[in-house]
C-alpha cells in the first residue's frame, strides 16, 4: 500500500510526523489525540469533561475515591474520572459555552488548582453559586455511544442535548450579527438562533415548519464544495469469478488498492476546494494527515456506498476466515465492527444528499484543534462559515426535518472516533473485520429495504 507521505510528495504536500503525536491521554492512557483544554489528552476525555462541566455533573463515588483510571476501565467511575481530569489541569475556563468545536481561548493552559477548588467543583457548590437561568440537558457520559445510547464522543452534544436545550438565546453569541459575518447575508427574525439548538416551540410541534428561501450566499458557496468533489465510480476492479474463493491476502491488497485510491482522491479534492489559498501548504499537510482516514469513511458511507456495499460486499462474501481468524478477532475490532454498523444505519435512514456530504466533508476537515496548526484563528472562521451553510441548506430542503442538521453532525465525531479506533485493530484482521461489516449491513437492507442501497442522492431545482 502506498505511504499517505509517498502519495502526498507526489502531489506536492510535505508532511512531518512529530514524535508527540504517540503521546498517550494523561487521564486514562488511551491514545492521545491532541491539547484538549489545556493538557494531552484522548477524544473520550475531551468529551466526558466538556459534558461534566457543560452539564453541570455532580457525580458520586461507591468506592475510596481512588478508583483505577484506563482505556477500559474509565467509564465505571466518572466521579474519579472528573477527579482526575482537574488534578492533571484540565482547564473548564477553556470549554466554549456555546457548545461550538474548538476551545473558547486557544492561549489557556493547564491550571493546577487547590484542593479546596476541586472540591468545590466535585460536589457541585460551584455550580449552585453560579447556576446560569437555563441549563444543558442531560447527554450521557458513557464513551459507547453506539449503538447503546446515543451519546457521541467528540465536539458535538448528542441529540437529547441538542433537541431537549431551552436555553435562550441571550445566552449565545451566535445571532445575526455573526450569521452575515461568516456568509455574509442578512437574516430573517424568525431564524436568529444557535446553529444547532432550535425553540422549544417549533421542535415540540406547536409551530408548523416555514417554509422559506436559501440565502443568497449559501447557494454557490455549497454548488463551490460539491463542484470539488470526485463523484465518479471508483476505477479499482471489484469483479470477481464466480465460484472462485478469495483469500486473506488477496482481500487485503484489494483493501489497501482502494485505500490508494481514495487517498488519491482526497488530495486532489484539497486543491479544488474554493478555500484553498487561503491556508497554507503546511496546514494542510497537517490536516489531510490528521483526517484522510476519516474523509475516507465519510465517503464511503455516502457516494461511494453503491460500490462498497454492494461491490465489494459481494467480494468479501467470498472470503472465508480460519478458525484462528475467528478466534483472535479483537475487542478492538468488535467495537469497531458495532459502531460502523450502527452508523450505516444511521446513514442510510438519513440518505445524505451530495451538498449535506460536501459541508459534511469541508467541516469535519477543517478542524481546528489538531496539533500543528499555524492559523487556527482562520480555520475557526472557515469551519463556521460551512456549518452555518450546511445548517442553513438543511433546514431549506427539509423544512419538515427539523431534526436532520443536528444528527448529520452528530455523525461527524462518531466517524472521528471509529477512524481513531480503526488504527487499534491489527492489519491481519482487516479483511475479517470489512467482512463483517459489509455482511452486516447488506443483510440489514434486505430486511427493512424500501428503497436502494444507501448511494447519495442529488438535490435539483436549488
Amino acid at each position: 500500500m502506498i505511504s499517505i507521505q509517498n502519495l502526498c510528495l507526489q502531489q506536492g504536500f510535505c508532511i512531518q510526523y512529530d514524535p508527540a503525536d504517540q503521546r498517550t491521554c494523561l487521564i486514562c492512557g488511551d491514545r492521545a489525540t491532541g491539547l484538549h483544554y489545556g493538557i494531552i489528552s484522548c477524544e473520550g476525555c475531551k468529551g466526558f469533561f466538556k459534558r461534566s462541566i457543560c452539564n453541570k455533573r455532580v457525580y458520586r463515588c461507591s468506592r475510596d475515591k481512588n478508583c483505577e483510571m484506563s482505556r477500559k476501565q474509565r467509564n465505571r467511575c466518572q466521579y474519579c474520572r472528573l477527579l482526575k481530569c482537574l488534578q492533571m489541569g484540565m482547564n473548564r475556563k477553556a470549554i466554549r459555552e456555546d457548545g461550538m468545536p474548538g476551545g473558547r481561548n486557544k492561549s489557556i493552559g493547564p491550571v493546577q488548582i487547590t484542593e479546596e477548588e476541586i472540591e468545590r467543583i466535585m460536589s457541585g457548590q460551584e455550580f449552585k453559586e453560579d447556576a446560569p437561568e437555563h441549563t444543558w440537558g442531560n447527554n450521557g457520559d458513557s464513551d459507547h455511544s453506539s449503538p447503546s445510547n446515543g451519546a457521541s464522543e467528540g465536539n458535538q452534544p448528542s441529540p437529547a442535548s441538542t433537541l431537549s436545550s431551552n436555553r435562550s438565546v441571550e445566552m449565545n453569541g451566535y445571532t445575526a450579527a455573526l450569521r452575515d459575518q461568516y456568509i455574509n447575508t442578512s437574516m430573517s427574525t424568525h431564524y436568529q438562533l444557535l446553529p444547532h439548538l432550535f425553540s422549544y416551540a417549533a421542535q415540540s410541534g406547536l409551530l408548523a415548519p416555514q417554509p422559506r428561501s436559501l440565502y443568497p450566499q449559501s447557494h454557490p458557496l455549497v454548488l463551490q464544495l460539491v463542484a470539488a468533489e470526485d463523484l465518479a465510480p471508483l476505477a479499482t476492479p471489484m469483479l470477481i469469478e464466480d465460484g472462485y474463493k478469495v483469500t486473506q491476502v488477496e482481500l487485503f491488497a484489494l483493501l489497501c488498492r482502494l485505500a490508494d485510491e481514495l487517498l488519491f482522491r482526497q488530495i486532489s479534492w484539497i486543491k479544488k476546494l474554493p478555500f484553498f489559498c487561503e491556508l497554507s501548504i503546511e496546514d494542510y499537510t497537517c490536516l489531510l494527515s490528521s483526517t484522510w482516514q476519516e474523509l475516507i469513511l465519510l465517503s464511503c458511507l455516502t457516494i461511494y456506498s453503491a460500490q462498497i456495499f454492494g461491490d465489494l460486499a459481494d467480494i468479501t462474501a467470498k472470503y472465508t476466515p480460519s478458525d484462528d481468524e475467528l478466534q483472535g478477532f479483537s475487542e478492538d475490532g468488535m467495537e469497531v465492527m458495532e459502531r460502523l454498523i450502527y452508523l450505516f444505519r444511521k446513514f442510510h435512514q438519513l440518505k445524505i444528499s451530495n451538498e449535506e456530504y460536501a459541508c459534511m466533508k469541508a467541516i469535519n476537515f477543517l478542524n481546528q484543534d489538531i496539533r500543528g496548526l499555524s492559523n487556527t484563528s482562520q480555520l475557526e472562521q472557515l469551519n463556521k462559515r460551512y456549518w452555518y451553510v450546511c445548517q442553513d441548506y438543511a433546514e431549506y430542503k427539509y423544512p419538515h426535518q427539523p431534526k436532520r442538521f443536528p444528527e448529520i453532525m452528530m455523525c461527524l465525531p462518531e466517524i472521528r472516533c471509529i477512524a481513531g479506533k480503526l488504527v487499534n485493530v491489527p492489519l491481519e484482521q482487516l479483511p475479517l473485520l470489512f467482512k463483517a461489516v459489509l455482511h452486516s449491513c447488506k443483510s440489514s437492507l434486505t430486511s427493512y429495504r424500501t428503497g436502494p442501497l444507501p448511494c447519495i442522492t442529488t438535490s435539483a431545482g436549488n
